[in-house]
């Protein structure tokens, strides 16, 4: 949209509601608390709802999710991933063979097809690919380990969903499903896939902390989930100062003060779950006969894991730890888009030179760094004052906000450079704009 295609905000599809209270005009039936996440993406033209637990996920929303799926594609391939897509609907036969078309109770959306056959809307994989690998009985040892992913929409019947993406009925989420010749090499597997997921967060820049967790309805013999130390979160965990125990208050026997290694006094604290892997063995491979051929040319079942991150859960998490009450704050990296240009205020005096070196400055940078091209935004409300455009900038989170103010008028022109992340405010030309933008990453 726009002349020579910039992007206007004005023509973006992203209803600001910046101007209300914390609570008027936000989604939240009588007496239900809203997080600080929620207000902000309902706030921010973000996310829109549609029934209990599901949205609209609005065009920002899902540039972030694009973003941070590419960084999750670079993390599960340097691991060996290889990405595919499975049905969201599963049969029913192969929940009841593994035992979790019971287990799993009302938790299950299920439905049945004109022939009565039964289904369910999937809330996890395991099943699924289990039965594509067992397909495939041909396969030899030479071709582990197999490491299958996806990015899908699941679907849970949460009995109370809340705090708008943190707790959904309809969620985003990248899950791998890892197939071993032996334990030890899926244990192998398991520390690599474990080193990707802290990369992935330590790239974003998120405070998280790996600890260790219940199997839950999914099984297996070993946990980890990843976690947002949040006071909205709904895990309780413990964690030693020192660094060297982290657990899920669930998978403690009774009350642990200390730390099992270095004896200091445990913290408390809450958490958001983002991420959960799970060493599952045999489990899965044994209902559905999933073999290879050893070396000796004898089927042998696959010792399997899987490994879930929670796609638009991160995106709200990540807003959740890193925003103030009324700013939203991404991590840098998918922030929907990088920079927003404020050109000066319909009738100032400096509207005229400030309004075309902006845009000059704007067309200048994408011939120069195309990546970026896609990822700039022209405030074009010019009826509104500098500093409102750039308080609601503020308020979106842009890293980066470019102002013609009062130094463009100046030889040769300055324009003001806020850095939203550090809060830092810097007087370049044109060309030290374009310098300072070469750097910004995106993924």
């Amino acid at each position: 949209p726009g002349r020579a295609g910039r992007l206007l905000l004005s023509q973006l599809f992203q209803p600001l509601n910046l101007q209300v209270g914390s609570e008027a005009g936000c989604e939240g039936r009588a007496g239900e608390p809203l997080c600080r996440s929620q207000k902000l993406m309902l706030q921010g033209g973000l996310i829109h709802p549609a029934s209990p637990g599901c949205y609209y996920y609005l065009p920002p929303t899902v540039r972030a999710m694009e973003k941070l799926v590419k960084v999750m594609d670079e993390e599960m391939r340097a691991v060996g991933g290889q990405k595919l897509n499975m049905p969201s609907l599963s049969s029913a036969e192969l929940w009841r063979a593994s035992g979790r078309w019971e287990r799993m109770g009302p938790e299950l959306f299920r439905l049945e097809d004109r022939h009565g056959k039964g289904y369910c809307l999937g809330p996890t994989h395991e099943e699924a690919v289990t039965e594509l690998v067992a397909a495939h009985s041909y396969l030899s040892y030479k071709q582990f380990p197999l490491r299958l992913y996806q990015v899908t929409r699941k679907f849970r019947d949460e009995p109370k969903p809340r705090f708008g993406l943190l707790r959904s009925r309809e969620f985003y989420m990248k899950d791998m499903y890892t197939f071993d010749a032996s334990e030890e090499e899926a244990r192998q597997t398991y520390d690599l896939v474990c080193g990707a997921y802290c990369s992935l967060f330590d790239r974003l820049g998120l405070p998280f902390v790996k600890v260790q967790a219940a199997t839950g309805s999914i099984g297996g013999t070993m946990s980890h989930e990843f976690q947002l130390p949040a006071d909205v979160g709904e895990d309780r965990l413990v964690l030693c100062p020192e660094g060297h125990f982290a657990a899920n208050v669930e998978t403690l026997n009774g009350e642990q003060t200390s730390c099992p290694t270095c004896g200091e006094k445990l913290t408390q604290t809450k958490g958001i779950e983002v991420g959960h892997t799970f060493y599952l063995g045999t489990k899965y491979s044994s209902v559905s006969n999933a073999v290879f051929l050893s070396p000796e040319n004898k089927p042998q079942l696959a010792e399997m894991g899987c490994y879930g991150l929670g796609v638009t859960r991160i995106l709200a998490a990540s807003i959740e730890v890193l925003s103030t009450e009324d700013s939203i704050r991404w991590p840098s990296l998918i922030a929907p888009y990088q920079l927003c240009f404020i050109p000066p205020k319909r009738g100032s005096k400096e509207e005229e030179e400030g309004a075309a070196l902006l845009e000059r400055a704007y067309d200048d940078l994408a011939e120069a760094l195309p990546h970026l091209a896609s990822d700039s935004v022209l405030d074009d409300r010019t009826q509104l004052t500098i500093g409102k455009r750039l308080k609601d900038a503020n308020k979106l989170g842009y890293p980066y906000v470019i102002i013609a103010g009062k130094r463009v008028c100046e030889d040769p022109p300055v324009l003001e450079v806020w850095n939203q992340n550090t809060g830092e405010v810097l007087f370049l030309t044109k060309e030290g704009v374009i310098e300072l933008m070469s750097k910004v990453q995106v993924p």
